[in-house]
């Protein structure tokens, strides 16, 4: 299996022109994206809580999170973010996958847009 990436742009509000481009591992497996904390503050985005988060290696951490829009393909929404803390991982999580309507092809491991999103 192959390590699939996403490219995308992170604003902290649909009309502002302030963005950051960041290339990230897409992790299915993360239900949020983990974004380095510098990069969220240069933003200006704000922490709006904490959550307590199971790492692969079964620690817990708590972590602040918020709020950014991401825009790929022409395509901008908003999703939850992590301020991610020296030693975390950078990855685009689920989440943010579902709000653009993404997901990652079995076969090619390459990022397609998906042909229907579950409903109940």
């Amino acid at each position: 299996m192959g390590e699939t990436y996403i490219t995308v742009r992170l604003r902290r509000h649909p009309s502002d022109e302030r963005y950051e481009e960041l290339r990230l591992l897409v992790d299915t497996g993360s239900t949020y994206s983990w974004i380095p904390r510098e990069i969220l503050e240069r933003l200006g985005v704000k922490a709006t809580g904490r959550r307590r988060f199971k790492t692969i290696s079964g620690a817990v951490v708590e972590r602040e999170i918020g709020y950014v829009f991401v825009e790929y393909g022409g395509d901008i929404a908003p999703t939850m973010v992590v301020f991610g803390e020296k030693g975390d991982a950078a990855v685009f999580g689920l989440h943010g996958m579902e709000s653009l309507g993404l997901e990652v092809d079995p076969t090619t491991r390459q990022i397609r847009r998906s042909e229907a999103l579950l409903a109940v």
